[in-house]
């Protein structure tokens, strides 16, 4: 988006809630044909959930697995920004990155309707949990926290474990973005599903909402869907597998969830984005206004004594 054209004060976004199978290449394949999909229903901008290409390999800790890695630009972001260019929409797909030999980022890539690559924005929080093992495969971000000038208007992503931390969410908005939108990839443990499960989906839930209300801005959550037992080249985890609970969902600036999918099924999506009902959110509930920036400093502390 040119800096003089202002930015329409509508438009829609779609995320794409898909399962993965074990052959990347199928993956790919059926995530653009959703893309277009969602495009033909009208979506303007649309996102995929984290790592879409494969199953969510970090089930395990295997060196042979970074061979799934790619540069960017490289083969799979020269066949979405064709595919952002023939759809005519903004695309926002996690990519599984290659800057050089034993340095990997998990990657966001940022494509306008014309097929550019506007920029790229990597994970900055990296877990290490059972089952999922991220930081054996990546380095943490250090882009910081970015907003991008799309044809539509400013937009902001996050990653997955970055949806937990307010601070991300924050210098997000500052810089202008209207809608965040975080690919994710999160499930259940089988062992802990039935004690711990709807109290971790709600939490998951609530914690994206607070940043939408606390920000005013439009929230865009995409999970991917379906039982996985990290099934990449041929090879699985040990373990139980996890169980990825779906539940992507867009909320508007005062965190009423507006559409939101299924635990079970693959679906699009589709909300609308009215950058009116933001501006009316926030002269209403002016959080930002009322900041106490002064007051903010021992923030980067790890901790207060």
């Amino acid at each position: 988006m040119a800096a003089t054209e202002k930015p329409a004060e509508k438009f829609r976004i779609a995320l794409v809630q898909m399962a993965a199978t074990p052959d990347p290449a199928q993956n790919l394949e059926h995530a653009m044909e959703r893309v277009r999909e969602a495009a033909r229903s009208g979506a303007q901008v649309v996102c995929l959930p984290e790592l879409f290409q494969t199953q969510y390999f970090c089930q395990r800790e295997d060196p042979a697995l970074f061979d799934l890695a790619e540069p960017i630009p490289g083969p799979t972001t020269n066949r979405l920004s064709a595919l952002a260019k023939e759809a005519g929409i903004v695309l926002i797909a996690s990519l599984f990155e290659k800057r050089t030999a034993g340095i990997y980022h998990n990657t966001a890539v940022i494509f306008d309707a014309d097929g550019s690559i506007l920029g790229l924005y990597r994970k900055m929080h990296i877990p290490d949990d059972p089952l999922y093992y991220e930081k054996y495969y990546f380095t943490p971000g250090d882009l910081g926290f970015r907003a991008f000038n799309t044809s539509v208007g400013r937009l902001g992503t996050l990653v997955c474990w970055d949806q937990w931390y307010p601070e991300g969410a924050r210098l997000t908005a500052l810089q202008g973005a209207a809608v965040l939108f975080y690919p994710t990839a999160i499930g259940w443990h089988p062992a802990e599903k039935q004690e711990f499960g709807v109290a971790q989906h709600d939490a998951w839930r609530t914690i994206q909402r607070a940043h939408a209300i606390a920000n005013g801005v439009y929230v865009a959550v995409v999970n991917r869907v379906g039982f996985e037992t990290g099934n990449v080249l041929g090879k699985s985890a040990p373990g139980q597998g996890l169980e990825f609970w779906g539940g992507s969902f867009l909320c508007d600036p005062f965190g009423k969830v507006i559409a939101e999918a299924s635990h079970g099924e693959e679906e699009i999506l589709i909300g609308e984005v009215d950058l009116r009902l933001m501006e009316e959110v926030r002269r209403h509930w002016p959080f930002l206004r009322d900041r106490r920036i002064d007051a903010y400093a021992p923030i980067t502390n790890r901790l207060l004594d």
